[in-house]
Formats: C-alpha cells, sequence, structure tokens
C-alpha cells in the first residue's frame, strides 16, 4: 500500500477543476481575492476599478447579461463592489477555486445556459436587481431597471420575444414605462416583469392574464395598453425613440 504523506498536490492546485476539498478550495479563494487587492481598497473588500478588472479577466462582458452572472456567484451587494466573505462563499459554492482558467471555465459554461435554463435565467436576473439598486435604497431608477432589464433581455441573456409568432415584447414594454410610468421600479415589480416575460413569451397572446389575477398594476395596465395598441392583423408600430 502507497504511503499518505498529505495532500495530493492535484488537489490542492488549481488543476482540480473544482473538485479541491473545501478547506484546500477556500483557502486557494481567499489568496486570490488578496491579489486581486490594492491599497486604495477598502479592508475585505474589492472596490470598483478592481472589481471591472477582475469580472473581464473571468471573462464577462460589462455590456451584457454575463456581467449579472458572477456579481450573483460572488453575492456581490453592488455592482462595484465584492466583498471577501461573499467572494470566497460564492465561489465555494459553485465547487471552483482560486484559479482564473477555472473559473474562466465556469463562467463560459454558466453564460451558455443562460438563455436556455429559465431557472438559472430567473436567478441570475433576481440578482441583477440587488446588486443594481443604490445599497440605501429599496427601488430601482427607471432608467437603471430598463439598462439592466436591456442586458439580461438580450444576447446572451433570454430575449423576451414570443415563441409563437416572434413577436418582441421588450422595446413595446419600455416604450410603456417610458410614456406611462414615471415611477422607480421595486423588487415585487421587477421579479414579477420576470414572470409575466417567461409566459408572455410562451402565450403571446396573454391568455393566461386576467384582471382577478395578482399582477401588480403596472402590469395589468400594460396588458390593456397592449392590446389597444396591437391591430387585428398583429402587427404593431413601435417608437424607436421612446
Amino acid at each position: 500500500m502507497f504511503e499518505q504523506r498529505g495532500p495530493s498536490p492535484f488537489y490542492a492546485s488549481g488543476a482540480s477543476g473544482g473538485s479541491a476539498p473545501t478547506v484546500s478550495r477556500e483557502s486557494s479563494l481567499l489568496k486570490q481575492f488578496e491579489s486581486l487587492r490594492d491599497a486604495q481598497d477598502e479592508k475585505d473588500k474589492i472596490g470598483p476599478d478592481n472589481t471591472m478588472k477582475y469580472l473581464e479577466t473571468v471573462g464577462v462582458n460589462l455590456e451584457d447579461a454575463s456581467m449579472f452572472i458572477v456579481l450573483e456567484i460572488v453575492k456581490a451587494e453592488t455592482i462595484g463592489e465584492i466583498k471577501k466573505d461573499g467572494f470566497v462563499s460564492g465561489w465555494a459554492d459553485a465547487g471552483v477555486d482560486g484559479n482564473i482558467a477555472t473559473q474562466k471555465k465556469h463562467v463560459l459554461n454558466s453564460v451558455a445556459k443562460l438563455s436556455k435554463d429559465k431557472d438559472f435565467f430567473k436567478k441570475v436576473a433576481k440578482h441583477a436587481f440587488v446588486a443594481g439598486k443604490e445599497p440605501d435604497q429599496r427601488a430601482l431608477a427607471l432608467d437603471n431597471a430598463i439598462l439592466y432589464w436591456t442586458m439580461l433581455f438580450a444576447p446572451p441573456g433570454r430575449p423576451w420575444v414570443g415563441k409563437q409568432t416572434g413577436i418582441d415584447f421588450f422595446p413595446l414594454w419600455t416604450q410603456y414605462l417610458r410614456e406611462k410610468w414615471p415611477r422607480t421600479v421595486s423588487r415585487d415589480m421587477w421579479n414579477q416583469t420576470l414572470l409575466f416575460a417567461e409566459k408572455s413569451s410562451e402565450d403571446e397572446s396573454l391568455s393566461f392574464w386576467n384582471e382577478e389575477a395578482s399582477w401588480p398594476n403596472v402590469i395589468d395596465d400594460f396588458v390593456a395598453w397592449f392590446k389597444d395598441q396591437r391591430p387585428q392583423d398583429g402587427a404593431m408600430e413601435v417608437d424607436q425613440s421612446a
């Protein structure tokens, strides 16, 4: 029999591909986190500049939904900051150690399933609200909400497009909001919009909706506006300036 003289080098290195023992994985993540910081960052945090550098290093496009995948993994509470506890526990929970190549591979695989796995998309999109709002605010400014929806409802995210007729709901939704909703976007409105987008993509007729259901008023009003705007032939003109 072979004598065990300590941890295998394989399990202690980034070559583990996420299979390293928990203690070794967390140790490597702690070491990586400290290497990402500089003197300008607060204790146990990575500030805006180094956060953006890190996101780009692991293959994130800062202008699309891939950004929110990593922010969800590291449990970021704001877009421009990553905390040590969230970074270490988040990657460890994902089964990934402090190796950039391993993290890039995980992100790449996650991006590939974002548009296919509705539950995964919903998890990432719900966290986008948490990370996107100001820490001292309970809601998103409308412009910011539309910006983040624009990222989420476009490739590599999950486009808000009907499966039968191919109608693109998202520009209609943003046109309606800019014309009729001069207010902020609450967490409930954000989450209900994700659910409405999922259902309307499956059923463009919106037959799932009824006045007795518990949709927020903004969605009830959008449905009425949508049906009023849509001609009998199903074609709609979207105000591109909205």
